[in-house]
């Protein structure tokens, strides 16, 4: 422990260092320089030396030829509703489609066993819907917001619901889904909360598997004692529109932008928003150029650079509907995937889309609909497949097949690696379009994709890691039931020899999940077979600080041996306005094996944090809670707005890291803890 000072103001702080333990990282605290570093761009629109504003930089797209205009980002002219681009409706029904839609949803209706109350109200509105989007689509919109102004559902009816903004997705749902089934009775639940949530679907697996699963399982590969070093970052969130000094503590909207305020002091700001960021807001330009230019110091990869990093979706700030557009989407893609390859020297770069990287919020709908609506985010799959490909990380094989399939792909390293990388917005709970044949867990086919991936690994003796945004399981809290519940059974067969690690986001907090045998019905050392980590957030976004994460990795097994996190505490942002010498200071966080290994007897250094070690893991916080009062303390990288984890959050955290699917998580876990945000 080294006790140093820190200059601010003319006075002297105490600045307190753990330094990291582990020699590979001689570097354990790396303090930004204060100023912009102005020569990462040519061009800028506004002066980039300036403090009192986030720069502007001149981006072209390499896939458009397009130089983006000041317009798209300006703070102090933020479009409100965007008229440029298609909203795609549904072709409206023949006279005999709308015949035989009455009669097959009447008799869902009359087979439902939850029509009661206002479920049964709910359930009969959508039946109304679904004619109304069949016949006169054009004015499924209209209906939506006058039914949202009428109900109260929102503030703000038209610029949620209008023909601008979801009015087109909720009325191509509406005329595609079942209605007076799962469909209508989701829809209802989790949208409107007037239905309880349905059991988890029974799942029939005849035929899913081309083979049995391995019996015995094949001879474990023989460890290299090489290590991989992999790079592990996850939710920028980059707001090109933050406005320095503007309401960091508004009452709606998203903060830090000259558009929102808060309702008590409308005319000046409560909390003014600090140049770096803040953990109201998403992540500035100036924040994400600090953790870029701190990562390759501190993981000491200035000149080896990393074998290769995963990152785990959501590129674009968390704007409201009618404040997106496709052009906004594709330069955020645009900006961050170059400066991860200008900054990082991070070798290839396995990339997912994260549910906020979309036109529509959240969104992204089968291929099996109608014209027009079949490939309506194509757009945004053909662009980033093509950034992937323009950067050198993809092939152009590769890169044309995950156009074709929802942006997920497969890539076969030379070291005998296998990534795979899915599109978890096709189970995550807010994405529409999900509720469209949700009998079936797999309407997309990535499901489908992802077990012919893994058994051809099996046949050839692979190593396969899989990577997505929204997690499968923790407290079941935003995945599907359903598809999560066949995802675990597809990691149930081919783990643990073929699958050897799985990573997700999205949660913005540093999580784990445990997969075991037979559905997690006997839940025991005996029976882990697989382990999902989900990464930090660059964003602060909410009440969490900035951080990432560097793994090591065994180059023949691909497990990993250790990971490192490191942090940037966000309470101390506003302390760095006034000055230009010091930016943001990421420091070590802690090393995995150290934090939770100590009691754990039988591990040498050698062993790999797999399912089983993290097993044990779980044992040793039921025996030592104050365990999970560490593992709480990371979630949210020791931020100072973390709440404690004491009485049945102890127990419900243990749960949550044990469920690797949404209906083991809601089945065998106590409700409310998971997040500490």
């Amino acid at each position: 422990m080294a006790l140093g000072f820190l200059v601010l103001s003319g006075c002297l702080l105490p600045l307190l260092t753990l330094a990291a333990s582990n020699s590979s990282f001689p570097t354990s605290i790396f303090t930004v320089p204060g100023a912009f570093p102005t020569s990462v761009y040519s061009k800028y629109y506004n002066n980039p030396t300036a403090t009192s504003a986030q720069v502007q930089p001149v981006i072209s797209d390499p896939v458009t030829h397009e130089i983006y205009p000041l317009e798209l980002t300006d703070p102090d002219d933020i479009a409100i509703i965007n008229t440029m681009d298609p909203h795609p409706l549904p072709p409206t029904a023949s006279s005999a489609k709308l015949l035989q839609s009455a009669i097959a949803q009447v008799k869902s209706i009359a087979n439902s066993t939850v029509l009661n109350g206002t479920c049964a109200k709910c359930i009969a509105s959508m039946e109304v819907a679904k004619f109304l989007a069949l016949a006169a689509p054009e004015q499924g919109p209209t209906f939506a917001v006058e039914l949202c102004n009428f109900f109260g559902f929102s503030t703000s009816c038209n610029a949620t619901y209008g023909p601008h903004a979801l009015g087109g997705v909720v009325t191509q749902v509406v005329s595609n889904a079942d209605v007076g089934g799962l469909d209508g009775q989701m829809l209802c639940q989790n949208f409107l909360s007037l239905c309880p949530l349905p059991p988890t679907s029974l799942l029939n697996l005849t035929g899913w598997f081309a083979k049995p699963k391995p019996d015995p399982l094949p001879a474990p590969k023989t460890p290299s004692g090489q290590r991989l070093k992999v790079l592990h970052l996850s939710d920028f969130h980059l707001d090109p529109r933050y406005s320095t000094g503007s309401e960091a503590s508004c009452t709606s909207g998203l903060c830090c932008r000259s558009n929102n305020f808060n309702k008590t002091s409308p005319n000046a700001s409560v909390f003014p928003a600090p140049r770096f960021g803040t953990y109201s807001c998403d992540s500035p330009y100036a924040l994400i150029l600090s953790a870029l230019e701190a990562i390759p110091v501190l993981a000491d990869t200035k000149d080896s650079g990393f074998d290769f990093m995963i990152f785990t979706g959501d590129l674009v700030s968390h704007d409201p509907e009618n404040e997106l557009s496709r052009e906004f989407v594709e330069y955020s893609e645009t900006v961050l995937f170059d400066l991860v390859k200008r900054t990082l020297l991070a070798g290839p770069v396995y990339a997912t889309l994260g549910n906020h990287d979309s036109y529509s919020q959240a969104q992204g709908s089968p291929n099996s609909l109608d014209a027009p609506g079949d490939n309506q985010y194509s757009w945004n799959y053909d662009h980033v497949s093509s950034l992937w490909e323009h950067e050198g990380w993809l092939k152009n094989s590769v890169a044309q097949s995950a156009k074709a399939h929802y942006a997920a792909y497969s890539v076969q390293r030379s070291d005998g690696l296998k990534i795979i990388s899915l599109n978890t917005n096709l189970w995550y709970r807010p994405n529409y379009f999900n509720y469209i044949n949700m009998t079936n867990p797999d309407v997309s086919g990535m499901l489908r994709m992802l077990t012919d991936e893994l058994q051809e690994s099996e046949d050839v003796g692979e190593r396969v890691w899989i990577m997505g945004h929204v997690l499968s399981g923790w407290d079941g809290t935003n995945p599907l039931l359903n598809p999560t519940n066949l995802f675990y059974q597809i990691v149930d067969r081919y783990s643990p020899h073929v699958i050897a690690n799985i990573f997700w986001g999205h949660t913005h907090e540093d999580q784990h999940s445990i997969f075991y045998a037979n559905n997690a019905t006997n839940i025991s050392v005996e029976t882990a077979l697989a382990q999902a980590w989900i990464g930090p957030s660059i964003t602060p976004l909410t009440n969490v600080n900035s951080g990432f994460r560097v793994y090591e990795v065994d180059s023949a097994t691909f497990e990993i041996m250790d990971a490192f996190t490191w942090k940037s505490d966000v309470n101390v942002f506003p302390e760095l306005d006034s000055q230009l010498e010091f930016g943001p200071t990421y420091a070590f966080e802690y090393s995995t094996r150290e934090a939770y290994g100590q009691n754990i007897t039988g591990w040498t250094d050698s062993d790999p944090l797999n399912a089983t070690w993290w097993h044990l893991v779980t044992e040793a916080m039921e025996a030592d809670n104050s365990l999970v009062t560490t593992f709480n303390n990371f979630q949210g990288k020791e931020s100072v707005k973390s709440p404690a984890c004491t009485g049945d959050c102890i127990t419900a955290k243990i749960c949550y890291i044990r469920s690797g699917s949404a209906p083991i998580g809601q089945q065998n876990c106590q409700q409310g803890f998971g997040s500490v945000q």
